[in-house]
This record gives structure tokens, C-alpha cells and sequence, in this order.
């Protein structure tokens, strides 16, 4: 079995080291290495950098319907593309192998397709979330399911550490429906959509939290997006307001008349007013500085400094 393997992050090269022991990985195709940083040093992917040292050879388009690449995929007379955390392959290139195409995704579809299906599924205080393997088709994240695995949320997971999880869990799925591929004994199923929820690309803007907002939906949605793409908010200290990611924390209930906003402190402890409650705030990164604990960050503070939110959202 002669495979092309494509993907970019950190995500895809757990899939890719168990692919490389167990089947023929010709070749791998990954993003252009871009710079980073306050340096703009020149930077590999993941994917790229496990490569390198495995000995795979590495494809770098810009452009996936450029006639040189297409041609340079069909050189290596491939029988499975094999894509985890890539992006939208043309139909040239996904129709081009024997066996077509398929697509590692960190859902139980058909829910949660899109871009980001890890952080809504926590933000949306799922319970249970899983991996996907699929035949790749025109539309993105429809095509016929060879196999899936369900994967517990627990309530204090984070993006991060559902990231792994899925990550680990999605590799042993992946060579499973290789194999069954390459044996001639996969049997893909239509799906059925019965829901309407998505995993669409999240942006900065999308990520300010509302502190007016039950607090259980405030700490969903900070776990959700931690440690990437990072929920925020912005503060005052003694009137100049600095923006600050928020990374970990933990819920309260209480019955209290406290307006939703209202900063509570002592020495070791951050807490902010939601409804029916406390959201106490243990990890954060202020503005241009690095991440600490809300007591380091407490220990920096001056006496006499007032901190405020400038905002509820």
C-alpha cells in the first residue's frame, strides 16, 4: 500500500509516525514553512519536521491544483492519500489514488464539521466526543464513514488536553481503516445528518469572554479554547485597561445579588461575579508579558492598585 500522507500540525504526526510503521508513506505534503515569532525565524510544521528525520520525502505546495505538483503526486503512483488536519484538496488530487482518499476528524460526524470540532464540542459542554475516518468527497467532512471512535469529555478537560486524547485515539483508528482498506473489507456508510451543529473556524474576536453569562457557560467556554486559540478579556488597572487570556479556572455556584463583573481578591485568589456565582481565574497571560498563576499575577499588583474589568463583554 503506497501512501500519500498530508497534514500540518502537531495533531497529524502522532498519524503519521504509526502510519510510517506499518504501511509504505512514499511521501508526505504539508504547508509552506513560514516564519514565527519575534524573530521571524523560518519554521517547519510539525508534520514536515517528523519528516525530515524519518527520512520521508516532503512536498510543499502553494497552490494544490498547480499541474507540476498534481504531476508529481501521480509520479509516486500512490494507492491512499491519507489527510489529517489539512486543508481542502481539490478533486484532482483526491480522486488521483486507487483507493481515493481519506480524512482523519476529531468529531463523531456528521457533527461538528468544520475547522474547529475540538473546542466547540467542550464550549457546547458536551459529554462525549470522538474520532472519524472518511472517505473524502467534494463537500467537506461528508463522505461515507469507515469508522469511528467515541472519546469521555471530563469536566475539567481542556482544548489542550481533548487534543491529545483524540490525537492518540485517531491514530489507532486511522491504521485500523488502512488496513481494512488495503484487505478489501472496509465498509463505508452514507451519513445521516440529524443535528445542526458545526465546528466553524474560530477567531480572535470570537474569543472575548462574557462575563455576564452563567458561569457554567463561561468556564465551557475558557476550557474550550485553552491553550489555543485562548479565551480573553479585558481589565483596568487604576483606569488603563490591558487585555488578558485566561487559560484555567474553576465555577462556584452560589446565590448572590453581586452584579455580574465585580472583581473579588485576597492574596492567592481572582475571582469574578457570573451569574449564580464565582468564576475564579487560575492560570492567565497579561498583555505582552508570559502566562502565571492568578497569584503571581496578584503578587505583581501594588497595594493600592484597583482592578476593574472594563467590560462584561
Amino acid at each position: 500500500m503506497r501512501i500519500i500522507f498530508m497534514g500540518t500540525p502537531d495533531f497529524a504526526v502522532k498519524s503519521l509516525e504509526t502510519l510510517n510503521i506499518n504501511y509504505n508513506v512514499v511521501a508526505v505534503v504539508t504547508a509552506p514553512d513560514k516564519k514565527r515569532g519575534r524573530g521571524q525565524k523560518v519554521i517547519p510544521t510539525p508534520v514536515k519536521e517528523f519528516a525530515v528525520k524519518a527520512g520521508i520525502p516532503v512536498l510543499q505546495p502553494t497552490n494544490l491544483k498547480d499541474p507540476e505538483f498534481i504531476d508529481e503526486l501521480k509520479a509516486l503512483q500512490p494507492d491512499l492519500n491519507v489527510v489529517v488536519a489539512f486543508r481542502m484538496l481539490p478533486e484532482a488530487v483526491f480522486d488521483l489514488p486507487t483507493h481515493g482518499s481519506i480524512n482523519l476528524h476529531a468529531s463523531i460526524l456528521p457533527d461538528y464539521r468544520g475547522a474547529a470540532p475540538i473546542n466547540h464540542a467542550i464550549i457546547n459542554g458536551e459529554k462525549q466526543t470522538g474520532v472519524t475516518t472518511f472517505f473524502l468527497e467534494k463537500n467537506i467532512d461528508t463522505g461515507r464513514i469507515i469508522m469511528q471512535h467515541n472519546v469521555n469529555i471530563y469536566p475539567n478537560d481542556t482544548a489542550g488536553t481533548l487534543h491529545d486524547k483524540l490525537m492518540v485515539t485517531g491514530a489507532s483508528i486511522l491504521s485500523a481503516s488502512v488496513n481494512e482498506i488495503e484487505e478489501g473489507t472496509a465498509e463505508a456508510i452514507p451519513q445521516i445528518r440529524k443535528s445542526d451543529k458545526f465546528a466553524p473556524k474560530i477567531y480572535k474576536e470570537d474569543c472575548e469572554i462574557d462575563w455576564s453569562q452563567d458561569g457554567r457557560v463561561i468556564h465551557n467556554f475558557i476550557r474550550g479554547l485553552s491553550p489555543h486559540p485562548a479565551a480573553w478579556t479585558t481589565f483596568t488597572k487604576n483606569g488603563k485597561p490591558f487585555t488578558a487570556k485566561i487559560f484555567t479556572g474553576h465555577y462556584t455556584s452560589e446565590d448572590h445579588d453581586i452584579i455580574p463583573g465585580i472583581i473579588k481578591t485576597d492574596q492567592t485568589t481572582l475571582a469574578i461575579a457570573v451569574k449564580k456565582g464565582w468564576y475564579e481565574i487560575k492560570e492567565l497571560q497579561p498583555q505582552s508579558k508570559k502566562r502565571v498563576s492568578a497569584e503571581e499575577f496578584l503578587r505583581g499588583l501594588q497595594k493600592n492598585d484597583e482592578l476593574k474589568l472594563e467590560r462584561l463583554s
